[in-house]
C-alpha cells in the first residue's frame, strides 16, 4: 500500500487508495483493531468492529430519499469530530461499495455540490438530488437548512428517551 512505503514510481494515487490507507491508519490507532490484530490463531476471535468505511457509509446509507447531510455532520456523528475531509474521501470511493451508497445527498456545510467532479459526468449529482425533489442552483440546494438531516438527531432522541423510561 502506498502509504506504508515511498512511491518509487511515481504513479498517482487513486482515491480508493488514498482512502484504503486513511481507513488502515484510524484502525492502527485503534485499541480493539490493535487488540483483534495481535490475537493469537485459532483462538476465539470477538466480533469484528466496524472500520471508519463502514461506519460512514452505514450512516450514509440511513439519509431519506429527498434529504441531505454534510461530510462534517457525518463525521460528528461517526465519532471523528474534526475528520469532515475524511468522509470527503470516503465518499469518493462509496463507487465501488455494495450496497450502494447514495453518496449524492453528501455536500458541503453550506449545501454545495463539492463532489460532483467525482461522479461520471459533473452534472449527475445534481440530477440524482433533483430526481429526489430537491432544487439545486448554482451548484448549491436550495434551501439547505431545510432539506439538511441530522445523523446524530436519532442519537438524541433515543437518549432522550432512555432517560424517560429510567424516570
Amino acid at each position: 500500500m502506498w502509504c506504508s512505503r515511498k512511491n518509487t514510481t511515481g504513479s498517482a494515487v487513486t482515491v480508493a487508495e488514498m482512502a484504503a490507507c486513511i481507513a488502515l491508519l484510524i484502525m492502527r490507532k485503534s485499541p480493539k483493531a490493535k487488540e483483534e490484530a495481535s490475537s493469537k490463531p485459532g483462538a476465539k476471535k470477538k466480533p469484528a468492529t466496524p472500520n471508519f468505511l463502514d461506519t460512514v457509509y452505514a450512516i450514509v446509507r440511513k439519509i431519506p430519499r429527498g434529504r441531505a447531510t454534510s461530510y462534517g455532520a457525518i463525521a460528528e456523528s461517526a465519532g471523528i469530530r474534526l475528520s469532515a475531509r475524511m468522509v470527503g474521501w470516503a465518499m469518493n470511493a462509496a463507487g465501488r461499495t455494495s450496497p450502494p451508497v447514495p453518496a449524492h445527498r453528501v455536500v458541503n456545510s453550506k449545501g454545495l455540490l463539492t463532489g460532483k467532479h467525482h461522479f461520471a459526468t459533473p452534472t449527475l449529482m445534481q440530477e440524482l438530488l433533483e430526481n429526489e425533489g430537491i432544487r439545486v442552483e448554482n451548484d448549491q440546494i436550495v434551501d439547505f437548512s431545510k432539506i439538511f438531516w441530522d445523523p446524530a438527531e436519532k442519537n438524541k432522541k433515543s437518549k432522550k428517551k432512555d432517560r424517560k423510561d429510567k424516570l
